[in-house]
């Protein structure tokens, strides 16, 4: 990252250039539209599928039929063991337009309604990255959140159904609070991936139609390098300063959480 790094010289060889690549990283514009994306696309990330996860986990534990709840929770699993290569393929399945084979877009034009191009519109893309991300990931965060409801104390429940608590009052006052702990750690956890992306999903993903909402940093570092840039110092600069950013995000976040006596991750 300080070095105008020559393959046949090696790092050591290379000659230093200071913080030269750092400077170069700040002038480029697609860098800003990068970063501007990333941020958001975790925002929305944070602020819908975190919540939701929490919320699915809570909604399964409240399923009182044994065969019902395990069916449920093998739906909301099984996408997280597809690869986003594969998972992308049928995310495309049923956004692309009707002329691909899209699903939904067949059914518009079918009810002789306007088809809505979702991959290929700037303004969409972004929804629909943070919607795919939730589908495919909320199984695995409920799995922890149910794992830490498993732990309660049944008599909890019995004392609060002879106090003549309801469902919501238990969820409220013994549910959230066992799984609090594992919910701060995992929102920071989150937080610290605040300025990274999801390379596999949105590579899979976009197009040059939805670079201005869909380029992330993940893509540009790609693009930099090994996508024919070449620029490899240029792409370690990027990567090492927002990595220090999340570990600066998670050490801040956690004594946040100590000040609210919650058990952070140190």
């Amino acid at each position: 990252a300080f070095k105008n790094f020559s393959v046949s010289k090696g790092v050591w060889g290379s000659p230093w250039v200071g913080l030269d690549n750092f400077r170069d990283m700040a002038a480029d514009p697609v860098f800003w539209t990068a970063l501007q994306n990333t941020i958001m696309i975790n925002l929305w990330n944070l602020l819908f599928g975190f919540t939701f996860n929490v919320l699915l986990a809570l909604l399964i534990n409240e399923l009182r039929l044994r065969w019902l709840k395990s069916g449920v929770q093998t739906l909301v699993y099984l996408p997280y063991f597809l690869s986003w290569v594969v998972f992308a393929g049928l995310i495309g399945a049923f956004l692309s337009t009707s002329s691909d084979g899209g699903v939904i877009n067949t059914i518009l034009a079918g009810a002789g309604l306007k088809e809505i191009d979702f991959l290929r519109t700037p303004e969409l893309f972004q929804p629909v990255l943070v919607v795919s991300n939730i589908i495919k990931t909320a199984g695995y965060s409920s799995i922890i959140y149910l794992a830490a409801i498993a732990s309660a104390d049944p008599a909890l429940y019995e004392s609060a159904a002879i106090d003549g608590a309801n469902r919501l009052q238990m969820m409220r006052h013994i549910t959230l609070p066992r799984i609090m702990p594992s919910i701060v750690v995992l929102l920071i956890l989150q937080l610290a991936t605040l300025f990274q992306s999801n390379f596999d999903q949105v590579y899979n993903l976009y197009s040059s139609f939805v670079y201005s909402t869909g380029d992330v940093l993940s893509t540009y570092i790609y693009r930099m390098s090994l996508g024919g840039g070449g620029n490899f110092e240029l792409s370690t600069a990027v990567n090492l300063l927002f990595n220090v950013a999340g570990l600066i995000i998670i050490v801040f976040a956690n004594r946040i959480v100590e000040k609210l006596d919650v058990m952070g991750i140190f």
